[in-house]
């Protein structure tokens, strides 16, 4: 997907620039495979918010996207349309399969209306083919990527992105994933060829703050512009620094900066090979 300038005509559109949708062959979602979505707006089943800044925005529909890809096993499907959701980052395709079914599937980088592809076991190593990791040479890059077997695809899943398969380690493959770290995971879990497409995402500028709130988010309000009885950096005249020894806070007073915030770490943290952030040399 190429992106597209905008004239300077105002302040808001000198910087601006916006995704080129002329790659996508349909405009409608499919009827069967879209439903309504409700609005929490950052609030939890108490009515409570429990996410700040979130609210307002364009109505969407959601699209049902086939993560798992297993139950639709040896049907061979046709990419019928290449479409947009904005519910995600990634464009979605429509496949219709060889048994009359239709679903969603992520659309990797390069993927065209008329591509065949399939889920099994193991088969061809092709753009779009959804197959456990263990048959997948090394060095090929996949998305899509399960952790958990049978759960479906969880990570590698927005515009751009792709993990590297770098290895085997007996009943375990080594993925190296966007964020550099390297982690085990099960060989029988299943990934989709090819990186995820929209590769340009990330050079879209928002340019203006009303582009934003049509995106669903509210405006953001520093803490130290606050008062004291709002925000630990609150009070005092004009903007004044944050004056803590400890560190900012957030404004239930917790460290904002610096400070662990992993729970569960003993479950996951044996699977990582090597860690995102290198942890400094001792001298």
């Amino acid at each position: 997907m190429a992106i597209k300038i905008c004239k300077p005509t105002t302040s808001g559109r000198r910087q601006m620039t916006i995704a080129d949708f002329s790659g996508l062959t349909k405009k409608r979602p499919e009827k069967r495979l879209s439903s309504g979505k409700s609005r929490i707006n950052g609030r939890n089943n108490y009515g409570r918010i429990t996410i700040r800044h979130r609210g307002g925005g364009h109505k969407r529909l959601l699209r049902d996207i086939d993560f798992k890809r297993i139950d639709k096993m040896g049907v061979p499907g046709t990419v019928a349309a290449i479409e947009y959701d904005p519910n995600r980052t990634a464009r979605i395709a429509l496949v219709h399969y060889a048994d009359g079914d239709k679903r969603y599937i992520l659309a990797p980088d390069g993927m065209k209306t008329g591509d065949q592809v399939v889920c099994a076991e193991r088969t061809k190593v092709k753009l779009g083919n959804c197959m456990q990791m263990q048959f997948i040479p090394q060095g090929f890059k996949i998305h899509n990527v399960e952790i958990q077997r049978g759960k479906g695809g969880q990570i590698v899943r927005s515009a751009g992105s792709s993990a590297t398969l770098v290895g085997r380690d007996g009943d375990f493959v080594l993925l190296q994933l966007p964020s550099s770290e390297m982690r085990k995971v099960r060989k029988e879990c299943y990934a989709s060829i090819g990186t995820v497409g929209n590769t340009e995402h990330n050079l879209i500028v928002i340019g203006k703050a009303g582009r934003i709130r049509w995106m669903g988010r509210r405006p953001q309000v520093l803490g130290k512009s606050m008062n004291a009885v709002d925000h630990p950096h609150g009070g005092g005249e004009g903007h004044a620094p944050i004056g803590l020894k400890d560190g900012p806070k957030t404004p239930w007073g917790k460290p904002a900066r610096g400070v662990k915030t992993r729970r569960h770490k003993k479950m996951s943290s044996k699977w990582i090979v090597r860690r995102r952030i290198k942890k400094p040399r001792k001298r």
